[in-house]
């Protein structure tokens, strides 16, 4: 299960002020197809197709805090 924070919820209008437009269902697919994962102190982190997500699993729900655009290293 997913669940947007407050704070996630409002990313999607920040983002789309600068013209970058993200939808629930790339986040979804950054978390469950991810192609780098990592951690950032308590929090973990998943990039796929150049968006990365931090977010923190507790039991079997995912709490996204929030993403953002990445270059992708090629």
């Amino acid at each position: 299960m997913l669940y947007f924070t407050k704070y996630a919820n409002q990313k999607f209008d920040i983002l789309n002020k600068h013209k970058v437009y993200l939808t629930r269902q790339q986040i979804e697919n950054v978390l469950k197809f991810p192609e780098k994962q990592g951690q950032k102190g308590k929090y973990k982190t998943a990039e796929k197709a150049g968006i990365k997500v931090i977010y923190q699993r507790n039991n079997k729900i995912n709490k996204i805090y929030t993403f953002f655009p990445v270059k992708s290293a090629k």
